[in-house]
């Protein structure tokens, strides 16, 4: 779990989001499958694992680049949402 991490931490901004991307892809394909074959032990897993996999590089994303949603905005004085640049704005820091 924490040589997951460790990789997450030092891939470059673009590779990280097309990871959240496509483990998001994978999480939302897996529920879809799950709702007709809830009691698939292999499928739970797979969606477990993904899942876990998706948090961790949404909260590795958030702590050193910016939040994905608004939901991940921390802001005591000043609404910081919006203030970086949006991925298709700028290119690859890679």
């Amino acid at each position: 779990m924490w040589s997951e991490v460790l990789i997450m931490e030092n891939m470059c901004k673009e590779d990280l989001f097309k990871l959240i991307q496509s483990t998001n892809f994978a999480i939302i394909e897996l529920a879809l499958y799950l709702d007709t074959h809830p009691d698939c032990p292999c499928a739970l897993k797979t969606y477990h694992d993904y899942h876990h996999t998706f948090l961790e590089a949404v909260s590795v994303y958030q702590k050193r680049f910016e939040p994905i949603t608004i939901y991940g905005v921390h802001c005591d004085d000043y609404w910081t949402w919006g203030n970086e640049p949006w991925p298709w704005q700028k290119g690859c820091d890679c």
